[in-house]
């Protein structure tokens, strides 16, 4: 059943990100990302992202303008997860180093949708352990919630009286930039090689 309700939200966002394909992709003329896109979103890259405020591992309040700095790449998951997260992180650091060993700096940067159990310290040692660039993120239940809407994705907590509960989420990874904002989405089936090459064929453009 985490399973089905998993599929259905990455599903519903699809459709929706194939829906702006398909309103935009006559614009792809004036798209300078027009030759580096697969999901060919064009013109509505303007609905998805937008301001966050959030906190980082110190118990700083951070906004995006503070933390994306550079090309980065957002995924949106929790620390508790027992198998999504983990691979979808490990791939996406994965192609970071990639990227690095071409002299392409982009950044990892992990939100929490779950701020009941992922605290600032439990953050902290995420990140740590998965990467040493990597940038992780909560805050507030509102301020989470601000975050996601603005990114359009999706996460429902199960019942929180079982300590072990799961979050069912969606699994996309997006590609923003300071200068442009949300530009590409990646989906669980991109390799990390797959990752890198895309992402440098932005980073060219940019």
């Amino acid at each position: 059943m985490i399973r089905l309700y998993a599929i259905l939200a990455t599903v519903v966002l699809a459709i929706g990100l194939g829906a702006m394909w398909l309103l935009t992709r006559g614009a792809g003329s004036d798209d300078k990302f027009a030759q580096c896109r697969t999901s060919q979103i064009a013109g509505g890259t303007a609905a998805i992202g937008g301001p966050f405020e959030l906190i980082n591992p110190k118990g700083e309040t951070v906004t995006d303008t503070d933390v994306i700095t550079e090309p980065t790449l957002i995924y949106f998951g929790y620390t508790f997860c027992p198998d999504v997260c983990p691979f979808d992180m490990s791939r996406n650091a994965e192609a970071v180093d990639l990227m690095a060993e071409r002299g392409q700096s982009v950044t990892p940067l992990f939100i929490s949708v779950d701020p009941d159990r992922d605290t600032p310290e439990v953050l902290g040692d995420y990140a740590f352990n998965l990467h040493e660039r990597m940038i992780a993120l909560t805050g507030s239940p509102e301020q989470v919630k601000a975050a996601s809407q603005a990114y359009k994705t999706y996460y429902k907590a199960h019942d929180k009286s079982d300590e072990y509960y799961l979050v069912d989420h969606s699994t996309f990874t997006y590609l923003v930039t300071p200068q442009d904002g949300f530009v590409e989405f990646f989906d669980r089936n991109a390799s990390a090689e797959q990752m890198a090459d895309q992402v440098g064929c932005f980073l060219e453009k940019i």
